[in-house]
């Protein structure tokens, strides 16, 4: 396929665009090209945060824990007292290791340097990213998680429920004066162990995920959630179509992580703008938002999945 900044010489060449602009066209255009010639490179995201996603913003300092639903699913993160909630960013931290556990078929994972997963994710190798990451992995770190289901019964309620913490043990090397060389000969590898439970979790559950499409939205964590909600939900409909509740119990604002926009008309509208934005992503996209905005109706994709290879295999 032509490049894109290659057409824009031939076709327009008097259209002005940035250099930011054009970098995200062309990996909209990768994109698109990994998925038809089914060689998506894969990353690995972790079940509870696929059908409940952790806050979108900085939650209010005195905010201790955390809640989503999703249908009979629920999770609950309690942050630290020191640290605080996981937010934002932070939910690249289960996707990093949550791939290289898979990858390296272990619980205890390794990698380099900081500089390592600012690449993957294609962030800056600058002093802001690499704090915000080094913040990041102590929010996570310092996070319990509850996770399961509740099934409302009249003849037999049950509860099935998972407690679990992300890491065991963490050792990251960092330096201050050049940071993103932290993990180099001199300083020593980064070695994090997972938890069993958060292990046995990813590995029994593992959900393929394109990078690239994570790296282009990792600075919109919101459409990021949608578009890997939209993915995994898509895939795994046993029916033809499914119609989910923008607002309300049950509603897609009980399942992502944005409660600052519950019972809005500003989170439909959201929704709507953030359905156009996946589609830039994944044309075929099997999503539609109804006229009044207050439902969505996903229709299955097991014939044609935005993950070529669903089952993930490496």
């Amino acid at each position: 396929m032509t490049p894109i900044s290659a057409l824009i010489r031939v076709h327009a060449p008097a259209l002005r665009i940035t250099k930011r602009r054009l970098k995200q066209l062309e990996l909209i255009q990768v994109i698109r090209e990994q998925r038809d010639n089914g060689k998506q490179e894969l990353a690995f995201h972790t079940r509870p945060f696929v059908l409940c996603g952790i806050p979108l913003r900085r939650p209010p300092q005195n905010q201790s824990s955390h809640t989503r639903r999703n249908g009979n699913f629920f999770l609950q993160i309690i942050g630290h007292p020191q640290f605080g909630l996981p937010f934002g960013q932070d939910r690249l931290i289960p996707i990093w290791v949550a791939t290289l556990a898979i990858r390296q078929k272990s619980r205890e994972i390794h990698f380099d340097s900081a500089a390592q997963m600012l690449d993957f994710f294609r962030l800056p190798k600058d002093g802001f990213h690499y704090r915000r990451m080094t913040e990041a992995f102590k929010r996570v770190f310092g996070a319990t998680i509850f996770f399961g289901t509740e099934e409302q019964s009249d003849a037999h309620p049950m509860i099935d429920w998972a407690r679990f913490h992300f890491f065991d043990h963490m050792k990251l090397w960092y330096s201050r004066s050049s940071p993103c060389l932290a993990g180099t000969a001199e300083a020593g590898r980064n070695v994090i162990t997972l938890s069993e439970n958060f292990y046995k979790e990813i590995d029994e559950h593992r959900i393929p995920v394109e990078r690239e499409v994570v790296s282009s939205l990792a600075h919109a964590p919101g459409i990021l959630d949608f578009y890997l909600w939209l993915a995994w939900k898509s895939w795994t409909l046993t029916r033809a179509i499914s119609r989910i509740p923008i607002v309300g119990r049950g509603g897609l604002c009980d399942q992502l992580g944005a409660t600052q926009y519950s019972s809005s008309r500003r989170f439909r509208h959201l929704i709507v703008e953030w359905l156009a934005k996946v589609r830039t992503y994944w044309p075929e996209c099997p999503a539609a938002v109804t006229s009044d905005r207050r439902t969505l109706i996903v229709h299955s994709t097991r014939k044609s999945p935005a993950v070529r290879d669903p089952r993930g295999h490496i």
